[in-house]
């Protein structure tokens, strides 16, 4: 039987579960495309299903990961594109930790040829997050005050540059002192510590009146986010990375006008054209200089327990790849 190299896990825990093993070589069926990876994108979701926090399908040896950039070494029936050679980059497919994966042709990303597949692997679910969170969960516009949770983190730091690309005004939190000058960098025009002055420096910048959208990704933090903005205005809960947020009167959106609005990536590529022209998008605005993505520290893979203590440090101010090979 051909084998392959992945980083697996048998039970639940700490880094420690995680380790090299060899396990079965995957082979493409009819629609599928195989996908030599050549770096793969280190998610906070890869620690929680480690932990166990988050369902896994099938039986251990468990392979995280759903995020990874390579070259098509092989193709399955009836696949028209991508093709042997090609090089494509993937968000949502599962089992991304390891040297080779199946991968559907319908969710399979081309990257342009100026990109470099490290890059290419740092973008999508990060990118298209935050992509989606300032044009679908709420528009962005010039001349408007955008409040960030966790704005020096992966989604926060593209989603700062989003915003300020688009003229708006941005206030970042983030709750170490060492990243503020990453979000001046990233655009942010106020940087503030996420301790419990926050709400009161954020009515304060806004001369009393909120910011006209907030996106928390803390979860926990919602009812002070909620009273951080403007009547009429939106705020959008899309992670729980501090905990889940306490449940929301409705009574409150009635009396302020406020917008409420949740928000998950896979809402959103429901399909291989949607798919294709958001990641077309978020690459052309990358090699445009747009936004810029940072690349905090790779590994190999075989040190993946090492990348994972270093991500849930919280000591990535970017992105984490594993290296496979």
């Amino acid at each position: 039987m051909k084998t392959m190299n992945a980083l697996v896990f048998d039970r639940f825990g700490g880094p420690e579960v995680l380790e090299m093993r060899t396990v079965p070589h995957p082979v493409p069926a009819a629609g599928e495309v195989l996908l030599r990876n050549r770096a793969i994108g280190l998610n906070f979701a890869d620690i929680y299903r480690r932990r166990g926090n988050y369902h896994l399908v099938g039986d251990p040896p468990w392979i995280a990961g759903y995020e990874s950039a390579g070259e098509v070494v092989a193709t399955g029936p009836g696949v028209s594109w991508p093709q042997v050679g090609d090089r494509i980059a993937v968000a949502d497919v599962p089992l991304a930790n390891a040297e080779y994966m199946v991968v559907p042709a319908d969710h399979a990303l081309p990257i342009p040829a100026a990109m470099d597949d490290q890059t290419a692997a740092s973008l999508p679910l990060q990118g298209l997050t935050a992509q989606y969170l300032a044009e679908d969960s709420h528009a962005i516009s010039a001349g408007e005050t955008v409040l960030i949770h966790a704005a020096s983190g992966g989604v926060g730091r593209l989603l700062v540059q989003m915003a300020r690309a688009r003229g708006a005004q941005v206030i970042g939190l983030t709750s170490s002192p060492a990243k503020i000058e990453i979000l001046s960098t990233a655009g942010a025009a106020h940087t503030l510590l996420l301790n419990d002055e926050w709400p009161e420096k954020v009515l304060a910048l806004t001369n009393g009146q909120g910011v006209d959208v907030a996106y928390d990704s803390l979860g926990s933090t919602l009812d002070k986010t909620l009273g951080v903005v403007r009547d009429k205005g939106t705020a959008v809960f899309y992670g729980m990375a501090a905990g889940d947020p306490e449940p929301v009167d409705p009574r409150l959106l009635m009396d302020r006008s406020l917008r409420l609005v949740g928000g998950d990536l896979w809402s959103y590529l429901v399909s291989a054209p949607e798919r294709r022209a958001r990641a077309e998008k978020l690459f052309a605005e990358v090699l445009a200089g747009q936004i810029e993505q940072r690349i905090a520290a790779t590994f190999p893979m075989a040190d993946g327990a090492d990348a994972h203590r270093f991500l849930e440090a919280g000591q990535a101010a970017g992105k984490v790849l594993l290296i496979p090979g």
